[in-house]
């Protein structure tokens, strides 16, 4: 049996050649291929060596009637359709076919050419469609084999694959955590450049990097924020480098006019110090940005409201707060409630008023925090911590983990176990500790 390609393939039944030569010519014009029988049983030898679409069959024809025609075809070729042709005269025979089920239309004789050629397309494309159903049903279920058989296979390459890229993954996990630390040496040493020109009283840096930090957990930053904001923080003023010493020691109102330019330029030439470095140009674009106002009157770009990054937002009012109490905006050094006036004060002019007022809130809690340390404590960082040094406040791991009490005075063993704690959790810890009590 056979039906090449997706030709429509047609049987015409009829005792009568006059009809069945009417039919052919009614439908020369469809795209069919139309095979023809005189009898039953040459019908049967046409069905058995062709597959067809639909059968077109006479009910009255001597031997084998058009019923039992269509029911043996119906046996063999299931979803081929099957049209009956019946006279009034044939209703017994109609009636026994639709009984049996062998038929799925039937028209009545003679016919109206019109009506005729409608049946049949409407009945042929109910059989294309569900032969169309049928064949993306097949291919589906092979596609499903196929897949199984390649997710059968691939598992075991999978596994191989996954094994070499974890090995892959743990190397470059320890090589970006001791590049990280190198970007964090880093960072200590150009602090440490400018803080070794500046008087003890002028070395804001710990201050400025400890509020940062804590500010921008409680705001809730993301870690790369975090990280840009906490660099940011200990180089902001890394552009006063190129200062003469004399310049260094005035307060930022006390600058005289010819040094003023030099003095606005200081977030630029930290930028660039930084630019050569690709994972600091954002703490960079935070520093050259961080003298900008609110209402566009800062320095170097007299950039305003929204167009400076949120972070550099962020470290001027923190700066502004550490160099206030420090005496480097003014002439003299202000109290903490003076200094949180200001930045009240001027909330719109320099400052963004929301991130002001927030900033106004929590330093309530700040100072409640970290503030009030006594005579001689600072907060630092593990790398700068020495044996002989004294907690002064608890250390807890990220998890909540306590780490070391208050009171704990530090030994060589601790500080590298600290170090260890750092690099494999990706963390950095800020020690809380009092001067006062290390050992020579």
């Amino acid at each position: 049996m056979s039906n090449e390609g997706s030709k429509i393939k047609v049987l015409l039944v009829d005792d009568d050649v006059g009809i069945l030569n009417s039919l052919r010519r009614l439908l020369r014009k469809e795209s069919w291929t139309l095979l023809t029988a005189e009898n039953g049983e040459l019908a049967l030898a046409l069905a058995e060596q062709h597959e067809l679409d639909m059968v077109v069959s006479d009910a009255r024809m001597p031997g084998m009637d058009g019923a039992q025609v269509l029911a043996s075809i119906q046996q063999s070729q299931p979803d081929c359709v099957r049209v009956l042709m019946t006279g009034y005269a044939d209703l017994a025979t109609t009636v026994r076919a639709i009984n049996e089920g062998s038929i799925s239309r039937y028209v009545s004789k003679p016919w109206d050419d019109d009506e005729l050629l409608l049946t049949l397309r409407q009945s042929l494309a109910l059989r294309i469609s569900e032969r169309e159903r049928k064949r993306l049903e097949k291919l589906m279920r092979q596609q499903n084999r196929e897949l199984c058989e390649l997710n059968n296979s691939l598992e075991h390459k999978v596994l191989a694959r996954t094994s070499e890229l974890q090995q892959t993954a743990n190397t470059l996990e320890l090589a970006n955590a001791e590049l990280k630390r190198s970007y964090v040496l880093s960072t200590q040493v150009f602090a440490a450049m400018l803080q070794q020109r500046l008087p003890r009283e002028r070395q804001t840096n710990e201050a400025v990097i400890a509020i940062s930090r804590a500010w921008a957990k409680q705001r809730e930053l993301d870690t790369r924020a975090k990280d840009n904001l906490a660099i940011a923080a200990a180089l902001y003023n890394i552009g006063k480098v190129t200062w003469e010493d004399r310049l260094l020691a005035k307060s930022a109102d006390t600058i005289h006019k010819q040094d003023r330019n030099v003095y606005r330029a200081y977030p630029q030439v930290g930028e660039g110090f930084l630019m050569a470095l690709e994972p600091m140009q954002s703490a960079g674009r935070i520093i050259r940005h961080h003298m900008e106002c609110w209402d566009g009157t800062g320095f170097p770009d007299q950039l305003k409201a929204g167009q400076t990054p949120l972070e550099a937002r962020m470290l001027r009012l923190v700066v502004d707060y550490v160099e206030l109490q420090a005496g480097m905006l003014l002439d003299h050094k202000v109290k903490r409630n003076d200094a949180l006036a200001w930045i009240n004060f001027y909330s719109g002019k320099l400052y963004q008023p929301e991130l002001a007022e927030d900033f106004i809130a929590f330093s309530d809690s700040l100072d409640a925090e970290v503030g009030a340390l006594g005579e001689g404590a600072m907060q630092i960082d593990t790398r700068r911590a020495e044996p002989g040094m004294t907690l002064v406040q608890d250390l807890y791991a990220a998890n909540g983990l306590l780490l070391l009490n208050t009171g704990k005075q530090l030994t060589r063993k601790l500080i590298d176990r600290l170090v260890t704690f750092e690099l494999a959790e990706n963390v950095s810890y800020v020690l809380t500790i009092r001067l006062s009590n290390r050992t020579a």
